[in-house]
């Protein structure tokens, strides 16, 4: 069945322990720009709110805005990778 152990979650969930993880603030960009919720159709909170990331690698597209302040991306409600 399942070979996932306590000690395996134990271990994944060290980095939560540290005050300055980028562990929480990744997985809340995962959950609110990339992952499809099946209570808003298969879209991200992201796009129900009208925000949609353009590009093939949506890390990238996200990482890219944010390097450059993302302003005028997130104006239009749009994240793009301008590459």
């Amino acid at each position: 069945m399942n070979d996932y152990t306590k000690a395996d979650r134990e271990k994944i969930m060290r980095g939560l322990k540290i005050p300055d993880t980028p562990v929480l603030p990744g997985y809340r960009i995962y959950h609110n720009f990339l992952r499809p919720h099946l209570g808003l159709n298969g879209r991200t909170p992201a796009e129900a709110t009208g925000i949609s990331v353009e590009g093939e690698n949506k890390w990238l597209t996200l990482i890219q805005n944010a390097s450059r302040g993302g302003a005028q991306s997130r104006a239009s409600g749009a994240f793009r990778n301008d590459q």
